[in-house]
């Protein structure tokens, strides 16, 4: 491929995904300096690509809302290469909408849906075990040479208030309940820490305050995505499950704690990074969206949290 070509790059959420997909977009610059990428993503996630030296142009796709914008958009674009880092059928669709020359994504049999590869001129097997991985491996397949696993993040905001000395930043809601922690730990772990001199601050997005409600031990942070990337960027620790706080922390190369049930932290897991991940060695990997909190999920103890915390912020004050 050419320096004076087009990439348009679909990842359109989400927030974890995308941050996985970030350090393939990052070799496709390396790679073609003088190309135009264009990312198509979900208009909620759109401040997470916004000044993003990477991405020459955001396109904000909402499946809910009038679609006409973003598809005018797509059809003007005819990229050279296209990318679909998503694997749906709805990707897909809006990856083909744009009329590419050429077009990549997850060969059939790993796509997350299969007919999504239909609409793909080309179907990459990866083997790489992380989505990091996987996402560089269809980079490189699209021609990328010069790969990294760095991903930018925005420098975020302030949003509320934040204690002025060290604190322990935690996001403990998930897409799916049963990769969350059992709120009521929380509250336990927030004491231990504050006889260490740690507040825990629990970050939650608008509607979320009810549910925190009986832990007064807890500082409560509500903030959007601007808030989040500032609280998380002066933290102490993060502490986490497999949701996009987590690895929001390990793209800014947070220490910490996550912690995993049902879903595999070899391939969702904070990537090279120096967060510990903590999993109850009979956890079962199902990628059950359940509405119940895993029963490995809950087999992960406070004092298990407390010491990895503790033991992580000791680590990363010696290699300071």
């Amino acid at each position: 491929m050419s320096l004076s070509e087009s990439i348009l790059v679909v990842r359109l959420g989400a927030m974890g995904d995308i941050i996985h997909a970030l350090p393939a977009v990052a070799s496709l610059r390396q790679s073609f300096p003088k190309a135009q990428i264009t990312w198509v993503v979900a208009r909620k996630w759109v401040q997470l690509l916004e000044g993003n030296p990477q991405i020459d142009r955001i396109v904000a796709f909402d499946r809910r809302g009038d679609l006409r914008e973003a598809w005018r958009a797509l059809r003007t674009i005819r990229p050279d290469v296209a990318i679909d880092f998503q694997g749906l059928i709805q990707s897909a669709l809006v990856g083909r909408a744009s009329r590419p020359r050429r077009f990549f994504g997850k060969h059939r049999s790993q796509a997350r849906e299969s007919l999504a590869a239909l609409f793909y001129s080309q179907g990459v097997k990866t083997i790489g075990p992380h989505c990091v991985e996987a996402n560089l491996e269809l980079a490189a397949a699209a021609g990328a040479t010069q790969l990294t696993d760095q991903a930018w993040i925005p420098q975020g905001k302030p949003e509320g208030d934040l204690p002025n000395g060290p604190f322990v930043f935690a996001s403990p809601f998930a897409g799916w309940a049963s990769k969350q922690w059992p709120l009521e730990n929380y509250g336990t772990l927030a004491r231990e820490l504050q006889a260490e001199g740690l507040p825990l601050v629990v970050n939650i997005a608008a509607g979320f305050r009810a549910k925190l409600a009986t832990m007064p031990e807890l500082m409560i942070h509500e903030s959007g995505l601007p808030g989040l990337i500032d609280g998380t960027r002066r933290a102490t620790a993060i502490l986490g499950v497999d949701s996009g706080p987590l690895h929001l922390a390990a793209a800014l190369g947070k220490p910490g704690v996550a912690i995993f049930g049902p879903t595999d932290p070899l391939r969702n897991g904070p990537f090279h990074s120096k967060l510990t991940v903590l999993r109850d060695a009979h956890a079962a990997t199902s990628y059950r969206r359940g509405d119940e909190i895993d029963a490995s999920m809950r087999a992960v103890s406070v004092a298990q949290v407390k010491d990895a915390l503790l033991h992580s912020i000791r680590s990363a004050r010696v290699s300071a």
